[in-house]
């Protein structure tokens, strides 16, 4: 089963793991870059879309693979799309004949059982408690943390603990400091949520404790994790995504307006254990102008390692392969220049040596 982030394949496998009476890596376990919870009895392994990605150029039979699951799979990462292009091409050259289940909250499910061959819909509404939306929209050009502050102090006014998304990292510091001076040593505790933590530290803020919580996250806490005890949402609305510059080559990160999708699966963060209320610091106005859904990240993203990892499959050309959703032109392009000047595809796009390293 693949989920998006690492943290949240350690949260899944955990989780699997408690509701069989075990611990993770006995019957479930995880596979990320960083560490691994595996044994001999391990059935159901979690793991990051990087992993799979990596063992479907390795190893494209999948040996000893029943089923492959994509999780959370509307956040539409460059991993998940190549990893679910690749599954798909293994399965029409005969090379694996593993079955497949793609999951999401809010993607449009009909073109996707489209692409992969009319598969079965099966709609799963689940238990979902109302949630209050509160328009608290911030002027143009404010600052950001004495905003967020203002609203954290109005969420404070209810029960239960609060959750914060913010775009970045140097966003929840900023907060951080602010709400730790404000709130004082018998105030809730603070606590930051993103993926650069130490993996005990982004464990401890996912877990109720006996005193009120403020948890300042990123977009990982989006849709691949539950923090417990949340009964409140502040959202600013904006996330940070990474974008290919054509001219230059090189990706930077981008702050942008969260879409609707994306605007809604972090509501419903405050309702899950009951009614709940997100506070929004935007308005409805500037609501009803955003987009459904983001662009899939492999239309603007670097496609350098995606390129390299085709190569080395033997795949130059990305029409030889069933994405879901065509790769950016001028990304794939840029990306090839790049893998040629650094030596690792030749003219025809295939892997040298150094490529296959």
């Amino acid at each position: 089963m693949l989920e998006p982030r690492r943290m949240a394949a350690r949260a899944a496998a955990r989780r699997m793991a408690r509701l069989l009476g075990e611990d993770a890596g006995e019957t479930v376990g995880w596979i990320t870059r960083d560490d691994r919870a595996v044994g001999p009895r391990t059935r159901i392994l979690v793991v990051t879309e990087g992993v799979l990605t990596a063992r479907l150029v390795d190893d494209p039979g999948l040996d000893g693979v029943g089923l492959v699951i994509f999780d959370e799979f509307h956040e539409r990462s460059v991993p998940g799309d190549v990893g679910l292009a690749l599954f798909l091409l293994g399965r029409q050259r005969a090379e694996h004949d593993a079955r497949l289940l793609v999951m999401s909250a809010t993607i449009d499910a009909t073109a996707v059982a489209a692409h992969l061959g009319t598969a079965p819909i099966v709609d799963s509404p689940g238990r979902t408690f109302p949630v209050d939306v509160l328009w608290r929209p911030r002027k143009r050009r404010a600052p950001l943390v004495p905003a967020v502050v203002r609203a954290v102090h109005e969420a404070l006014r209810g029960s239960g603990d609060v959750l914060v998304f913010l775009p970045g990292v140097g966003e929840i510091r900023a907060v951080e400091r602010e709400l730790t001076t404000e709130l004082g040593p018998d105030g809730p505790t603070v606590l930051p949520l993103h993926g650069s933590l130490p993996a005990a530290e982004q464990d401890a803020a996912l877990v109720e404790r006996a005193s009120r919580r403020v948890v300042l996250a990123t977009n990982i806490a989006e849709t691949s994790l539950t923090v417990d005890g949340i009964t409140v949402v502040v959202d600013v609305g904006l996330e940070r995504r990474a974008r290919l510059d054509p001219r230059t080559g090189m990706t930077g990160l981008h702050t942008v307006p969260t879409s609707k999708a994306s605007s809604e699966q972090r509501a419903g963060r405050a309702g899950r254990l009951g009614p709940g209320t997100v506070i929004r610091l935007w308005s409805k106005a500037e609501h009803a102008a955003r987009p459904p859904a983001a662009p899939p990240s492999i239309t603007e993203d670097d496609l350098a390692p995606t390129v390299l990892d085709l190569a080395r499959r033997g795949l130059t050309e990305p029409g030889a392969v069933p994405f879901l959703t065509a790769p950016g032109e001028a990304p794939w392009t840029t990306a090839v220049d790049l893998l040629r000047r650094l030596g690792a595809v030749g003219d025809d796009g295939s892997a040298t040596a150094l490529g296959l390293e």
